[in-house]
């Protein structure tokens, strides 16, 4: 990993082999970032996305290995009252089967990359995102 400033945005590489949901918040814990949003691109070779159930109020996994090329990543960085930072990212992928251009997409548990990995952190400038429990949904939402 490679990372660096540029005004109030961060520009990251990541490398072959690193996982980047970690790397993200490895980078925000460094820079006492509190509040962002990231994006980003690259190729990856093991990621874990998930569905959302609301029947379940669970996730179910979906596992893929190989070339997948991230065609999409977008996250968000908040925090607690006690200034833990928590991450919240979906991306979306592509990848051949059997000569077929196939997707997958979700909410983004684990990527690790296979080529590199390009991404934008923005932190929030003059002031916190927080997070709170939304009692209608019972999911942890922005809280101002």
């Amino acid at each position: 990993m490679d990372y660096k400033k540029f005004g109030d945005k961060i520009y990251a590489r990541f490398d072959k082999g690193e996982e980047i949901i970690s790397k993200i918040m490895e980078i925000c814990k460094k820079e006492n970032i509190l509040s962002a949003t990231f994006s980003g691109i690259g190729g990856c070779g093991d990621v874990t996305v998930s569905t959302f159930i609301p029947e379940k109020n669970d996730f179910i996994e979906h596992n893929k290995a190989g070339l997948l090329e991230m065609v999409s990543c977008h996250g968000n960085i908040i925090a607690d009252e006690n200034d833990n930072i928590y991450e919240h990212t979906h991306a979306m992928f592509s990848y051949m089967d059997n000569g077929e251009v196939k997707s997958l997409g979700g909410h983004l548990k684990k990527a690790v990359i296979l080529y590199t990995g390009e991404f934008k952190i923005t932190p929030v400038k003059n002031g916190v995102i927080r997070r709170m429990k939304d009692p209608q949904t019972g999911i942890m939402v922005w809280k101002f």
